[in-house]
């Protein structure tokens, strides 16, 4: 094994531990905010407080589902799953919006409901210090989130991450309806404000969705990745040009072919040497990736479509 195969297996043994870490944390999170959201709401009897505890529920669940699809995504490559298991994260991540979209129903159900027989809200400064002590545990867990997400990648974090970024404005939102009806006596801003939660709840359940799929269809790697996979192949002097570049993401796990087209004169072990190092270009850019190169002779014809 070189030095960096070994160096690059020590990352990945790292960022799976932090990924693991974020995925305790989140649950930890979830069901302090669970029953301390549950507490301010049957003293306040309010349909935003009981948005953002529905959502705290679904949430909770979540990221339980999150912490067993990241135990299995990184779960070692197998003789039966030779390209890892990654993809159980984009499974998670689709459960994940199933949840967040009937949780916004909910939310939807019960704030037309409080459009149509209006209530006044009680204990408005319970909720007000719930929500601000939401905030509090929210923020520290969410950039704990970003730092493992910028360090791996991962969809399923990604996902999760999403779940509490949006409850830090779904806080902020519901600490409005608890001001604004207590110096206005405006019942109607508590179900305006739950309706607008449900709403942006079923976009977050869209984004999700939107990201696990693109896993699970093997989407190509974003333009300005795979410009610089050409780039990097270009850059090199022996290579004269690249074709059958494809690329796809499966949990922390980049995966990258292309043919390299070099001169037809050189000998294997020259062509096998510039591979190497093309590829190591490309796994030094790319961290974790796995590189797969096959070696064209210059001007050779084939049945392929040019592309990069």
């Amino acid at each position: 094994m070189t030095m960096d195969t070994t160096r690059q297996t020590d990352e990945n043994a790292a960022n799976g531990a932090l990924m693991r870490r974020a995925t305790y944390a989140s649950v930890a999170v979830a069901l302090t905010l669970i029953v301390a959201k549950l507490y301010a709401w049957t003293l306040t009897d309010s349909v935003s407080m009981l948005s953002t505890l529905v959502d705290s529920l679904l949430d909770g669940v979540a990221s339980v589902i999150t912490l067993i699809a990241v135990r299995h995504a990184l779960t070692p490559a197998d003789l039966e799953h030779r390209f890892g298991h990654g993809k159980a994260e984009a499974l998670a991540a689709m459960t994940q919006s199933a949840f967040v979209a009937g949780s916004a129903a909910v939310v939807l159900f019960q704030a037309i409901e409080r459009l149509l027989h209006p209530k006044p809200m009680a204990h408005t400064e319970i909720g007000v210090a719930i929500m601000v002590f939401s905030i509090a545990l929210t923020l520290c867990l969410v950039i704990f989130q970003a730092y493992v997400v910028k360090r791996s990648g991962s969809v399923a974090i990604t996902a999760d991450s999403l779940h509490y970024q949006g409850d830090l404005l779904i806080n902020l939102a519901v600490i409005a309806a608890f001001l604004i009806h207590s110096v206005l006596s405006w019942q109607m801003i508590d179900p305006l404000i739950g309706g607008a939660i449900a709403g942006y709840l079923l976009f977050g359940a869209w984004r999700i969705l939107r990201g696990a799929l693109d896993m699970l269809m093997d989407r190509e790697l974003p333009v300005e990745d795979r410009d610089q996979i050409f780039n990097i192949a270009m850059a090199h002097a022996d290579v004269r040009d690249l074709h059958e570049l494809r690329t796809r993401r499966s949990g922390q796990d980049v995966f990258i072919q292309l043919h390299l087209e070099l001169d037809a004169d050189i000998t294997l072990m020259q062509a096998h040497i510039i591979s190497d190092e093309v590829e190591l270009q490309i796994r030094n850019a790319f961290k974790g990736a796995e590189v797969l190169i096959h070696q064209d002779p210059s001007g050779l014809q084939e049945l392929h479509a040019q592309q990069h």
